[in-house]
């Protein structure tokens, strides 16, 4: 059965409207907590949520779907996505829901699933619960309903599991950071988890309101963040956005330094220690030419998959990596979580900067990379890429590319979008191309 509410990252709209609605929330908590009931202990769940109004509605929602079928529910308020991954497993539960649109703005909301191993739910096992949640659930008999709690320790715990991601005898002492926490999830335990490893912090999206997450701040909005780091002098500024499983570092001197470098940055390091495995690095088909260009002259791979952490993750796994991650700034780092963390990448590229004792600006930008421009084009309805000459402009651009760059032309996972990415080594070349395409996407919509 193909998934129909799922997207790339699981469900994901505007809230009261469309999909995303308490009802959806209420079935969805129903048919995933029967989907995971499996032998005849107590089952349980843990739910986390980022800072966006709707989810306290969407969280009584699912606590109720959950409770209905006999799921016991812990509550955790405000964390991280990969803190619900990490607890899932920890408090032997046998799923894990995240509440959070993730970068998006205030007026959307999602639901992530994690299975009891904290990792993603399969394409497979998102469709199973989207064909339950059509049938005729039953429910449990009165003395049966599960019950309902909320944990207070949940960010201390979270916060001693990602220090452990940092060598003991690292200290961050005398390195001045500032952290934008986009008003979201981190916005306690990522300046919490720096500070207590020495460094003076510097906070920007630490003041959630309910409709500022994301707003002007974040890994998708780093122009506050550049600002602040050059107004105050600092080493290096950490940007988060709102469920805080990406990450964008910007340097002393407010230059951005995105997902490639940082993940050319970590497997440098772990390759020195004979701690990479797989070979090589996993990425996805957006990620610069210039990091697979890099790679390769160290003896390592750069392996390309569909956009989406989950489908990095499940290369990953098969192929025995233990780094991989999105230009965007998703982190995966298998020694250390299940899911994209960017508080554990955060952590790294400081310890990295402690033990080189140069400059942000000199350590991290580790490659050059070659031109490449994104550009997205919005759409109300229809397949745009199915036009006939959409599809003729497109064989056209990558006839002209060919051994020279790269083009990527796809519809988001998540928005009404089509997205069109090339690169190669002329930049003019690349903007010709990259402008056609969209002008013929835009005359097709």
């Amino acid at each position: 059965m193909a998934r129909k509410l799922f997207g790339t990252d699981g469900i994901r709209g505007r809230t009261n409207a469309g999909a995303m609605t308490a009802a959806t929330a209420m079935r969805v908590g129903q048919a995933a907590g029967r989907h995971f009931v499996r032998g005849g202990h107590r089952h349980r769940v843990v739910i986390g949520k980022d800072t966006r109004l709707s989810g306290y509605m969407m969280e009584s929602a699912l606590v109720a779907g959950f409770t209905s079928v006999g799921i016991d529910v812990i509550m955790t308020g405000p964390l991280p996505t990969p803190a619900i991954a990490l607890l899932t497993r920890e408090m032997r539960a046998d799923l894990g829901v995240m509440i959070s649109a993730s970068h998006n703005l205030f007026a959307d909301n999602g639901i992530k699933l994690f299975g009891p191993d904290g990792f993603k739910l399969s394409d497979a096992a998102e469709a199973e619960i989207e064909r339950l949640m059509e049938t005729d659930i039953p429910l449990v008999p009165a003395e049966r309903i599960g019950r309902a709690r909320r944990i207070e320790d949940a960010r201390g715990r979270y916060i001693h599991a990602v220090k452990q991601s940092v060598a003991a005898e690292i200290r961050f002492d005398g390195l001045k950071v500032v952290v934008d926490c986009a008003h979201g999830a981190a916005y306690q335990v990522a300046p919490s988890a720096i500070w207590e490893l020495g460094a003076e912090v510097v906070t920007l999206g630490v003041s959630p309101n309910g409709t500022n997450i994301n707003d002007g701040v974040g890994s998708t909005a780093i122009t506050a963040l550049q600002a602040k780091v050059v107004e105050e002098g600092a080493d290096i500024g950490i940007a988060l956005d709102g469920d805080a499983d990406r990450l964008i570092v910007v340097d002393e001197k407010g230059r951005a330094v995105d997902g490639d470098q940082i993940m050319a940055l970590i497997a440098t390091r772990m390759h020195e220690k004979g701690a990479l495995t797989g070979g090589g690095v996993v990425a996805t088909v957006m990620s610069n030419l210039g990091l697979e260009r890099y790679l390769a002259a160290q003896g390592l791979t750069l392996e390309r998959t569909k956009v989406g952490d989950r489908y990095v993750l499940e290369r990953m796994k098969e192929g025995g990596f233990n780094v991989g991650g999105e230009q965007s700034g998703h982190m995966i780092l298998l020694d250390h979580g299940t899911t994209g963390d960017g508080t554990v990448a955060a952590l790294r590229v400081l310890a990295s900067l402690v033990r080189s004792g140069k400059p942000a600006s000199e350590l991290l930008h580790v490659f050059e990379p070659v031109p490449q421009l994104l550009r997205n084009v919005r759409y109300d309805s229809g397949t745009p890429l199915e036009d006939n000459n959409v599809k003729a402009v497109i064989a056209a651009a990558e006839a002209e590319l060919e051994g020279k760059g790269r083009l990527v032309i796809r519809p988001s996972g998540t928005e009404p979008v089509i997205r069109v990415m090339a690169e190669g080594d002329d930049q003019a070349q690349v903007e010709q191309v990259v402008d056609a395409i969209c002008e013929a996407v835009h005359a097709a919509v």
